[in-house]
């Protein structure tokens, strides 16, 4: 991957269907997300390369897997890795294992960081139902944090689930990024992102990321138009460190989302840090993959 040519690194997108055709949620969650964020294409993670490579931008790709609560098998981390793997100059492989997996799910994680070239895990506590605090969770954080790898949990409320009975099972409570400030306190030198806008405890996830060193926050899930302004505020100072581009690509395209970043009023010297250098450098792309940090 030559860093140098890209002109950004989205660290959000999902793989959403397999090369054998399986989606990664049941019809019922994906229906709700599709009303709530407009009905879009199910790219192959090969698509999802082209798509990138065409537009000189790298991806982290990643999966959901929450088969404990929703009973709905995942995308195969094997597969994604494989297939970012084939694609290098463009993907980044990310994992997710669900915490209720136990000893099975940390002996998973190991494997996929020492053969598969894994670099973090996604998780999402509120499909797979979790409280990031939990300490069922700690031996999963433990192998992530011994690895270098990184850990990043969605945030605020999320379009799975919304306008179905109940939600669809799925609880908001457990993705308030302050239960990821224990984490944050018991394991110190695990990389974590906070996904999204955190949606309605935005000011929870700045407070964390500004007091934890290793926290960061991605942008994903929300075209920038919508952004807290205190959000803008703190990515233009004290996070302009620790803040970083994702769209949630294909719910939301790249596209769409430089243009209306495009609007807002970023500094220039912290624009290019969002869309590509603090990536970089959190992924540990240094010189030998084609960057500099400016």
């Amino acid at each position: 991957m030559n860093v140098g040519e890209l002109v950004a690194i989205d660290v959000h997108t999902h793989a959403e269907v397999s090369a054998g055709g399986h989606v990664s949620l049941s019809a019922e969650l994906f229906g709700a997300s599709e009303k709530y964020f407009k009905e879009h294409p199910r790219p192959t993670i090969p698509e999802m390369a082209a798509y990138y490579r065409e537009r000189k931008m790298a991806a982290v790709v990643f999966t959901v897997d929450a088969e404990h609560a929703t009973g709905h098998p995942r995308i195969s981390n094997e597969e994604v890795a494989e297939s970012c793997a084939e694609h290098a100059d463009v993907l980044i492989p990310f994992a997710s294992v669900d915490p209720w997996k136990g000893r099975a799910g940390v002996r998973e994680a190991r494997r996929l960081v020492e053969e598969h070239g894994v670099r973090g895990f996604k998780f999402h506590p509120s499909i797979q139902g979790f409280a990031p605090d939990d300490r069922m969770a700690y031996p999963l954080y433990e192998v992530i944090q011994e690895s270098g790898a990184i850990a990043l949990f969605h945030t605020g409320q999320t379009g799975i689930g919304a306008g179905v009975p109940g939600g669809g099972g799925i609880r908001l409570k457990y993705s308030n990024p302050m239960l990821v400030d224990d984490v944050a306190v018991d394991f110190p030198d695990l990389k974590i992102v906070l996904a999204h806008p955190s949606f309605p405890w935005q000011d929870e996830a700045l407070a964390v990321a500004t007091h934890k060193p290793q926290v960061y926050i991605d942008l994903s899930g929300w075209s920038p138009k919508y952004f807290p302004p205190q959000l803008v505020r703190y990515a233009n100072t004290l996070l302009k460190d620790k803040v970083l581009f994702g769209s949630d690509y294909p719910v939301i395209t790249p596209d769409r989302w430089l243009a209306d970043f495009g609007k807002l009023e970023i500094k220039p010297e912290v624009r290019s840090r969002i869309l590509k250098d603090n990536a970089a450098r959190l992924l540990g792309l240094g010189a030998q993959e084609g960057t500099t940090r400016s």
